[in-house]
């Protein structure tokens, strides 16, 4: 992943992460992802994680996404993952 397109999924996720704690459908959503990740990855690891957001935001990217509303599937996905990774690293 290029570097700027690793700047612009951190962007994504901070600003998705902050945004969850005022939004309870952004939060609800989010959970559901975390879910479906948590099939995916019963125990997961930053480092899996971090493999499966840059394979994700790649092929996003490559295919024409651009974050326009935080309301889409990728946005959401993107989140899911960071808050994800946050929640690991606060344990």
């Amino acid at each position: 992943m290029s570097e700027e397109l690793g700047l612009l999924v951190r962007d994504i996720g901070d600003a998705g992460v902050a945004e969850m704690a005022t939004t309870p459908g952004l939060a609800a959503a989010v959970d559901q992802h975390v879910a479906a990740l948590r099939d995916l990855f019963p125990e997961p690891g930053t480092e899996a994680l971090m493999g499966y957001l840059h394979g994700f935001a790649e092929e996003a990217f490559q295919r024409g996404w651009w974050p326009d509303s935080t309301r889409d599937w990728e946005f959401v996905r993107i989140v899911a993952v960071c808050w994800m990774m946050r929640q690991g690293a606060a344990q």
